[in-house]
């Protein structure tokens, strides 16, 4: 006797989305932000940083995390295939740069402005990826890969800013 097909839920094939590349992302930030040192701390990190920063800095961050949202998880062509080993090297590559500046603060390194600016160039590489993997949109817009790209080098070009105005204030 033949099994009948589980009807999906309308929403289901909603659910694999690049939005999932940003979860380990998030995990780690959340668990460990309080580690870093005293500079990436709120009180320090977003204390007296100018308006026009603070607001491209997060308005281009919901802009990327939004775009994932509509981009299907699918990892099929051989772009794809690239673009997740590259996702994960930059991922680990980002890990990394934090487990320096939270285990060895005093560092060489970590009191560089490569150490010290580390977690905010690498992502550069696992975004790059996410927009690799992605290749077309959920919804009725033409997709090319440089909504989220650029929106991405966008956000990086703030947080890099802000993170440089950090370090030079501390440094």
């Amino acid at each position: 006797m033949e099994k009948p097909k589980r009807e999906r839920h309308p929403f289901q094939r909603y659910i694999w989305n690049c939005f999932l590349l940003f979860i380990p992302i998030f995990i780690w930030n959340i668990a460990l932000a309080h580690k870093l040192p005293k500079a990436f701390q709120p009180e320090i990190f977003w204390n007296k940083i100018p308006a026009f920063l603070t607001y491209g800095e997060n308005i281009s961050r919901v802009i990327i995390v939004t775009i994932a949202l509509g981009m299907p998880l699918k990892v099929v062509t051989s772009l794809q295939k690239k673009g997740l080993f590259l996702y994960a090297t930059g991922a680990l590559l980002y890990f990394a740069s934090w487990l320096l500046l939270i285990y060895v603060p005093d560092s060489q390194w970590s009191n560089t402005f490569w150490g010290f600016m580390a977690p905010a160039y690498t992502p550069l590489l696992w975004l790059l990826g996410m927009g690799m993997i992605g290749d077309a949109f959920y919804f009725k817009l033409p997709f090319k890969r440089w909504y989220f790209i650029l929106a991405a080098i966008i956000f990086l070009g703030f947080h890099n800013l802000h993170t440089y105005l950090i370090f030079s204030r501390t440094h």
